[in-house]
């Protein structure tokens, strides 16, 4: 028996609203279930069926690890998210073959955006 995929990633968040806000209206992942007013929301990418981001409400904790996000273009994400007045890391090329950057979402959650170099 072997794992088949990630269905769904769950981060705890303090402030839904606020949540909702940058992964829908900055990140533009669409909302499938929940939303701004619910204790728990679930978005994905638009027209992907797998891997959902679900937010549910709690207590937040640190150092909890990264999601990686693949995009189709590193700097003019970057570009766009530094227009929003948001601070990310600087984009850079790594050994292990991709451009990304670290972008830390409202409630410290830590999020790479990347795209292989080939």
């Amino acid at each position: 028996m072997n794992v088949e995929k990630i269905s769904a990633i769950t981060l705890k968040v303090k402030n839904m609203p606020r949540s909702v806000r940058f992964y829908n209206e900055i990140l533009r992942l669409e909302i499938i279930y929940g939303g701004p007013n619910a204790s728990f929301t679930s978005l994905r990418m638009p027209a992907a069926r797998d891997a959902i981001l679900n937010l549910e409400e709690g207590i937040v904790m640190d150092g909890w690890g990264r999601i990686i996000f693949h995009v189709k273009d590193v700097d003019e994400l970057w570009d766009y998210l530094k227009a929003k007045e948001l601070n990310p890391t600087l984009p850079r090329d790594a050994a292990w073959g991709e451009r990304y950057f670290h972008l830390n979402d409202p409630d410290g959650h830590e999020l790479s955006f990347a795209k292989p170099l080939t």
